[in-house]
């Protein structure tokens, strides 16, 4: 029995980083499940309920923008990861993990797969919820910060969101170890 986990968040300049393990039946197909990026927002939502109705389990965890802060994204993306098995209901033989590093912290043997969410159902469908959950969280502070967008932007580093951290400053939500605005200096003839 082998979960696939995936995150999601990882190049946001706000936010937390969210991760997904999904356990599901080795006989589990579906035409539309692949990389949650190339799917639309209904597609990926219809599909969440697809994937908690039938996986034998799944859970999901985030780590927030300070966890970030203090011990980089990279070791954030694995310690949700790494949250996210650690509250399966069934502990699993193997892992496969989208991407080519890990740092696990159970005795669980894993496997790196570059472009795994578009290779196995069990990591398309931890992409799929890590997404869902994340732009879930990113709608629900918006409402707190609607100057930043994150209702569209989900806290990736768009034009308007980096205008507004220009205009208005940074929220509790931002990461501060990121590269927030762009420092260039302007030459002006």
């Amino acid at each position: 029995m082998e979960a696939g986990c995936d995150e999601a968040g990882r190049g946001c300049l706000a936010g937390p980083v969210v991760a997904a393990a999904v356990i599901l039946p080795p006989d589990f197909k579906n035409d539309l499940l692949k990389d949650s990026k190339k799917l639309t927002r209904e597609q990926r939502l219809d599909l969440r309920v697809v994937i908690r109705n039938n996986a034998i389990a799944w859970a999901t965890e985030m780590v927030s923008n300070d966890e970030i802060d203090k011990i980089n994204i990279l070791n954030a993306s694995f310690l949700a990861m790494n949250r996210a098995i650690q509250k399966l209901k069934i502990v699993p033989d193997h892992l496969i993990i989208d991407g080519n590093r890990f740092r696990p912290q159970t005795g669980i043997p894993y496997t790196c797969i570059i472009k795994g969410d578009g290779r196995y159902f069990s990591i398309a469908a931890a992409s799929v919820l890590a997404k869902t959950y994340r732009d879930e969280y990113m709608e629900r502070i918006h409402n707190d910060y609607p100057s930043y967008e994150w209702n569209k932007n989900k806290g990736y580093g768009t034009r308007k969101h980096r205008q507004a951290i220009a205009s208005y400053g940074l929220t509790k939500y931002h990461r501060r170890s990121f590269r927030l605005i762009n420092q260039q200096m302007k030459i002006e003839f």
